[in-house]
């Protein structure tokens, strides 16, 4: 994430509390700053998570930069627990940029590698050791559905915060109990159901709420969830 003055007590110091971030303090005009971010971004996205990363333009945010006495570019910190654990200053290897990524992430539990295998005994095993692991209620709830067993589905994902991968779940596992089956539904389809429910949606709480999971179900990079949200907000405003 790009991180400024503003939003750095909450996206860095606040957050470093829950998960480690690195924090790499970077400028457009520095030519080592290109060749680093890039491999500092792979090496952070493929902990799945575990660490987080955090970019700092320091002519646009001088606050943070003066923070970490910055006194040239790259520069790099890594942070938990609101502390500095480990740094390094300037242009250096992939394979170092890996090592420092990696002493952050911590090891991966049981749970996480029997969430990683995917199957269903697996994943059933791992939310036995783990009860609130994500990865494996987000997992067994996808297969839950696709066998037609909403109603499990959707107790497992009552169990957890909500997440953009879990309310997208929610939705078809509600769809799924009121007869749509996203999977099996067309365009024209979807698009008729939305129109149908459009008129009800001020006045029916099931309606609106149908209404709304369609629209989550579509996801928003489809260009017809936008229009039905203006569709949606006039009727209700």
């Amino acid at each position: 994430m790009d991180v400024t003055d503003e939003t750095f007590q909450a996206e860095v110091l606040d957050r470093s509390m829950t998960v480690p971030v690195i924090v790499d303090l970077w400028a457009p005009w520095c030519g080592p700053c290109k060749t680093l971010g890039p491999m500092i971004e792979k090496a952070v996205a493929d902990t799945g998570g575990a660490v987080e990363l955090a970019k700092v333009n320091v002519d646009d945010n001088p606050a943070v930069s003066k923070a970490f006495n910055v006194q040239s570019i790259p520069a790099v910190f890594a942070l938990s627990q609101g502390q500095v654990v480990d740094q390094f200053i300037g242009a250096v290897p992939e394979a170092q940029i890996t090592a420092f990524v990696q002493r952050l992430a911590p090891a991966p539990s049981e749970a996480d590698t029997l969430a990683a295998a995917g199957d269903e005994a697996s994943l059933r095993r791992a939310l036995e050791l783990e009860p609130d692991h994500a990865a494996a209620t987000e997992g067994l709830a996808r297969i839950l559905i696709d066998r037609g067993d909403p109603a499990e589905a959707l107790a497992l994902l009552a169990r957890l915060p909500e997440t953009e991968a879990s309310r997208v779940l929610a939705a078809e596992a509600r769809l799924l109990e009121a007869g749509v089956d996203v999977s099996a539904t067309d365009r024209a389809e979807m698009e008729a159901k939305l129109d149908g429910l459009l008129d009800r949606v001020r006045d029916d709480d099931a309606a609106r709420q149908e209404f709304v999971d369609l629209l989550e179900a579509m996801g928003p990079d489809d260009p017809r969830t936008k229009e039905y949200r203006r569709a949606l907000t006039a009727r209700l405003y």
